[in-house]
């Protein structure tokens, strides 16, 4: 017991240095980009800061994005769900090569993105051009931002789902069915209720990239404002055309949020660790 007081004692002078190092690398990293986003966005003080909130694109802006963000986590969120019950629980023929393909969206460049959605839904795209003639184009509309927002987060809710499906134990699937539960009724009350951790953490991870996505939006959208323009493509305009401070009051706004949401699902991983099982 006497001893375990020093050693704790050393350990923290010992941690001076490498804490140190880390934060010296932070600073001009992640801390002062940071920072500055809140300086350049207070600069004009607290009724400027809101005065460039209340621009009619800039709320727009937001609104766009909160209801776009919000609109992808639900949709993936099932879409999600359902292809992760269907790759863990299921054996077949491709199923590796179906699930290194549904992860693809990671890996690729947003920008890649964007033009491949307009090779297939564009007006000249192999779908555009027999849906174009009808009077349906999803690009450059909010449901072709959708379609950009679906595709780059799709492997959030998946990565997020799965796991949870692999570790579940089938023995609680094989009891439902032998008291005659069915495959919808097993998922709805011995599934469902155990992936509800995966669900909030797949979801808030969906939600909080979709808010933030550029590289496809900025392609599929044409950046029309009040019509397609999300937050960050409304930060990129305003940045272009010299408005520094109205763009960094946006982009405050979505750092905030942000920093909330992943707040939370922090918190929520940290409780899930530390319930006792």
């Amino acid at each position: 017991m006497n001893d375990s007081l020093p050693r704790v004692r050393r350990r923290s002078a010992g941690s001076v240095l490498p804490v140190s190092l880390l934060l010296l690398v932070l600073l001009p990293l992640l801390l002062m980009p940071l920072a500055a986003i809140y300086i350049f966005a207070g600069s004009s003080g607290l009724a400027g800061f809101w005065e460039a909130l209340r621009q009619p694109d800039a709320q727009f802006a937001l609104r766009f994005s909160v209801l776009i963000a919000f609109a992808t986590a639900i949709i993936n969120g099932v879409l999600g769900t359902f292809a992760a019950y269907v790759l863990s629980k299921y054996r077949f023929r491709g199923r590796e090569a179906l699930l290194v393909i549904v992860n693809l969206p990671v890996a690729i460049p947003t920008v890649v993105v964007g033009t491949s959605l307009l090779l297939l839904w564009g007006p000249i795209g192999l779908l555009g051009r027999v849906l174009d003639p009808l009077g349906i184009q999803p690009m450059f509309m909010p449901a072709g931002v959708l379609l950009a927002h679906l595709f780059v987060t799709f492997p959030y809710m998946l990565g997020a789902v799965k796991p949870v499906l692999d570790e579940l134990e089938v023995t609680y699937e094989e009891a439902a069915y032998t008291i005659g539960a069915n495959r919808w009724q097993t998922f709805r009350f011995v599934i469902l209720p155990a992936l509800r951790g995966g669900l909030f953490a797949g979801t808030l991870l969906t939600f909080a990239h979709s808010l933030g996505e550029f590289g496809a939006t900025v392609l599929v959208s044409g950046n029309l404002r009040l019509r397609t323009q999300t937050a960050p493509l409304y930060i990129f305009a305003q940045f272009e055309a010299g408005n520094i401070e109205t763009a960094n009051a946006v982009a405050a706004v979505l750092a905030t949020l942000s920093f909330v949401l992943f707040l939370i699902l922090q918190r929520f991983t940290q409780r899930v660790v530390e319930r006792p099982s």
